[in-house]
């Protein structure tokens, strides 16, 4: 499978550029010209099947080849006909804000949320956005017209304060009355267990459930040897730690809560992705691709 040009998809370079809608539109453009797979099974104009014609339909999209063999009115319909309503659900709490490197985790979400809302709007869909803390802060209702929108409310958001993931994610099943895609960036600081049983719940609710778990270099590793004080980044609270004879522990502590968070979201018919923040978004956007090309193949 092709790539795109490193230059286009590293997040030190995507964080000089100031204007979201740039920076989505260089991103998408350079992935898609290494790209030789469409978002869905084919262009727009690929015939998918029949349907029964229902009052209200386009006369000119009846199949009258069909009507002459079954005397009965058939619709055709096609792939762009399967356009989805999505909701970019991010994580804009205080943990959010950390980052070893050029970027934080939420400098990277929004660079994955501006560049799969521009390729998802470039396919059609209805996109919409929805931050949060410990409630929904900003949220941009699904419509193909919401680009601009979506990419102006990123643009101003900050991650600060505590976090309610398990019941953000609750509250965003109800956004819409109609279910599609709901693509969730976040850090996934919360128990496994409470977080499958939320994104199960969006499943049960019809919904598709894409989830990012944004990590940074340091998280994987507990950093540093000498003696330092640690501060939560949404409490506040300050915790003197010794690295050098924590980190075994720390490392067979995260390493298992990343296993139970994939096997929870798996659990729950999820997709899960992990990134880390200083790696090139192609990873995220071949697997956004990936998960609508097989639910487009179901669909």
């Amino acid at each position: 499978m092709a790539t795109a040009p490193a230059s286009f998809l590293d997040p030190a370079m995507l964080a000089r550029i100031s204007d979201l809608a740039l920076l989505a539109r260089t991103v998408v453009d350079g992935f898609m010209h290494g790209q030789h797979r469409s978002l869905r099974k084919g262009s727009s104009l690929d015939f998918a099947e029949h349907r029964s014609y229902q009052p209200g339909d386009d006369l000119r999209r009846i199949d009258w080849r069909v009507y002459g063999r079954t005397d009965r009115f058939y619709i055709k319909e096609y792939d762009a006909d399967t356009n989805a309503g999505v909701i970019f659900a991010l994580d804009a709490s205080g943990s959010m804000d950390f980052g070893s490197g050029a970027v934080t985790k939420f400098d990277y979400a929004r660079f994955l949320v501006a560049s799969l809302a521009w390729l998802s709007k470039s396919q059609g869909d209805r996109i919409g956005l929805a931050t949060f803390k410990e409630e929904l802060v900003d949220v941009v209702p699904p419509s193909v017209r919401h680009l601009q929108l979506l990419l102006h409310t990123l643009a101003r958001a900050k991650a600060a304060g505590p976090s309610r993931l398990v019941h953000s994610i609750s509250r965003i099943g109800h956004l819409t009355t109609r279910t599609g895609i709901v693509v969730l960036v976040t850090d996934c600081y919360e128990q496994p267990e409470a977080l499958g049983r939320a994104v199960a719940a969006l499943r049960m609710g019809g919904h598709d459930v894409i989830v990012f778990h944004l990590v940074d270099p340091a998280e994987k590793q507990l950093p540093g040897d000498m003696p330092a004080t640690f501060e939560d980044a949404e409490s506040g609270a300050l915790l003197p730690l010794r690295p050098g004879e924590l980190r075994d522990k720390y490392n067979t502590l995260i390493t298992a809560h990343h296993a139970a968070l994939q096997e929870r979201f798996t659990s729950a018919g999820a997709d899960y992705v992990r990134l880390d923040t200083s790696e090139p978004l192609d990873r995220a956007l071949h697997a956004y691709l990936d998960a609508r090309l097989a639910r487009s193949r179901v669909r």
